[in-house]
This record gives structure tokens, sequence and C-alpha cells, in this order.
């Protein structure tokens, strides 16, 4: 997620202007196959994204995308760049509106909250063909955290790079929600019911308010970049903005990041600090959980980080991390219901680790020495 540079600008531009290639054969059910008119590739902040279209002349996209630029180019499906402007927004959650007025759609995207039992499918730019495309399906892996407004939809459907402001559409070509973030098979998307609240808190009277959103992204996005990802020590001012900024952009998901990197810097107090924020925005965060859980046990506190294992383990039992995590924190905290449910789950899943986790607990080894709190 990085600034458009002028230069990208321009070869973005050029390559949209080559001739289409033969459109790929679609696989996916007929709605879901001519949902993607609805999805365009963009470019702002972050020089390739993804924005959905919801109705004539009005797109959605993630804040992450455009932080506090004014402006993002649409890619046509002819090749043809079209500027669109951004509409400020005192919405706090990863979403903006970008107006193109010359961009037509057949009325309003039809939505649809997210079934449990139904297939869900990402629509994005790719990062490879530069063109929208559907990619492998997945369902919900956990319920929708309730009470929390910006609490995100945890899915299996596979995403990646460049599918940031896409959409998550159910078999029937319905929008359930905005693509964010993810990986590792823990995708997350906003619910489109928060698309009716961004509207509401959009317009050029919150310019002032959009502004700092937007700054507070970019300078928390630039934090992260800056500081290495090794273990190597960074001055403290380079902490000290990157707990600031991102702070201040109310995005779980760079709280995540910055978590993630306080503790490669040995600061494991600040670091489960960032995944307590993120876990009180969304309880059901799977990524949140597990980088808490990871945390948690850098520290040698593995009475807590049971609280986080014991839910990761009925989310993803077949896991191999979660379970490694399962039967080291058992061993070293005494939780024998969690070491014996983590390694009943690693026979059953993955048999050939299994003699080594047994080997460990009949070793019974000495817990590691604590991490750095700070």
């Amino acid at each position: 997620m990085r600034a458009l540079l002028p230069e990208m600008l321009a070869l973005l531009v050029l390559s949209a202007a080559l001739p289409a290639s033969a459109k790929a054969p679609c696989h996916a059910p007929e709605a879901v196959c001519a949902s993607t008119s609805r999805v365009f590739r963009i470019a702002s902040f972050d020089p390739l994204a993804s924005a959905v279209l919801i109705e004539s002349g009005l797109l959605v996209t993630n804040r992450h995308v455009i932080a506090e630029n004014r402006e993002a180019v649409i890619i046509l499906p002819s090749g043809e760049p079209v500027t669109a402007a951004v509409v400020p927004s005192a919405y706090d959650g990863d979403l903006l509106l970008i107006r193109a007025p010359d961009i037509k759609a057949p009325g309003l995207f039809p939505t649809a909250q997210a079934d449990p039992e139904d297939r869900l499918y990402t629509i994005g730019a790719d990062t490879r063909s530069r063109t929208i495309r559907i990619y492998e399906p997945g369902r919900l892996l956990v319920p929708l955290a309730a009470g929390k407004p910006l609490a995100r939809l945890h899915n299996g459907a596979f995403s990646q790079p460049g599918n940031s402001g896409g959409a998550l559409v159910d078999s029937q070509g319905r929008l359930v929600a905005i693509v964010t973030s993810g990986g590792e098979g823990r995708n997350e998307a906003i619910p489109v019911s928060q698309i009716k609240k961004l509207k509401a808190l959009s317009g050029p009277q919150h310019k002032k308010a959009s502004r700092a959103l937007g700054l507070a992204y970019r300078k928390c996005i630039e934090a992260l970049e800056a500081l290495p990802r090794s273990r190597k020590q960074s001055p403290p001012e380079a902490v000290t903005a990157l707990k600031d900024q991102c702070g201040r952009s109310n995005n779980r998901q760079l709280w995540d990041l910055a978590g993630q990197t306080l503790g490669r810097q040995g600061k494991t107090q600040d670091a489960i600090d960032m995944f307590s924020r993120a876990l009180d925005q969304d309880p059901n965060a799977i990524n949140s959980i597990v980088s808490m859980a990871i945390a948690l046990h850098l520290s040698g506190r593995y009475a807590d980080e049971a609280v986080h294992l014991r839910r990761l383990i009925e989310i993803l039992p077949s896991d191999a991390g979660v379970l490694r995590l399962g039967v080291q924190a058992g061993a070293w905290g005494g939780d024998k219901a969690l070491l014996d449910k983590s390694l009943q789950l690693m026979e059953t899943h993955f048999p050939n680790m299994a003699p080594v986790a047994r080997a460990f607990i009949e070793k019974n080894p000495t817990p590691p020495p604590k991490r750095q709190r700070r």
C-alpha cells in the first residue's frame, strides 16, 4: 500500500490502453459471473486495488486504498482510464465513496446478508492479468460479532493483494460485503450494511475529518513500511510514530500489523495492547486472535493464551500452527485439557507431527525465557 508515483501512474495508464485480451470463460454461477461488470480496477494511494459500482456514478472502495488523496483512477473494461473524485467522509471504518458520473449501472447492485451455508466469491483486480476476476469460493468462518459496528465478515473465500475494495458476493451474485484484507485462508470483508452509514457520513462538510483519517492511514502505512521486518531495533521515535498514527487510523487490520511489528521489536506488551484494541473492535477477528495468542506465548503468559487457543481450536481445528501452540502452551501452562485436545487434533490432521509432539511432552521441557515486555 504505497503512494502512486507519477511514473507508476503513467505505466498503469499505458498498460490500460493496450487492447484487452479475449475474455476468459467464467466457471462460477451465472449471477456471480454477471457481477464482474460491477467491479473495477483502480489506483490511488495504493497503485492497484478494486472498487465496486453500487449505483450509477458511485463506487465504494477501502479507505486504505485512497488514504487522504482526493482522486482515484478507474480503469474501464475497455482499458480507458477515468479520473474519479473521492467523496470526503467522517465514517470511521475502512470504506470510502468515489464519484465517476460517466460510469453507468442498470440500477442498484442487489445486496444480501451473508448466509453461513452459502458459498461466497471474491471479485477483484488480479495483480498478474490486470483484469477483474472471480476467485475460488469459500464460506463464513465465524458469525459476525454482535453489537460491534466495525466487525467484519471473516471468510474462507480466496483473496489476494489487488482485491482490496472489491466485492464479496453470494452464489446469487448479490453483494454481501466489501473485501478488505486477510491471508492464509482467513480473509475479511466489511458487511454491505455499513454502506448506508458510510453514505450518511459522506459529503463536502466532512473534508476535515476525512483528511485527518486519511493522513493517519498514510502515516501508519508508511511507518509500517519504514520499520524493519527483522528483530533489528528501531529508533524510539519511529516506534512512537507507529503506535500513534496506527492508533489514530481506527483500522483493526493496521492495528494487527502494528502489533506484529512491535512484537518483532521485542515490545510484546505494546503488541498485546494493540491486539487487545483490535479484539475490542471485533471479538471474532481470527487474525487478531492468532496474533494475540502468539504475543502471549512469547510473553510466557500461557494461562491467558489458553483462552484464545481454545477459541482458535474450535474455529481452525486443522491449523498446524494453532495446534503446535496448543501443545506447547498446554504443557508449559499446566493445562492438560488444552494439551490433550491439541494433541488429539494433531494426530487426526497431522499424524506425522504427532510423534514429535509426544516426545516434547515426555521430556517436559522448561519454558523459554520471557520476551521483553516493553
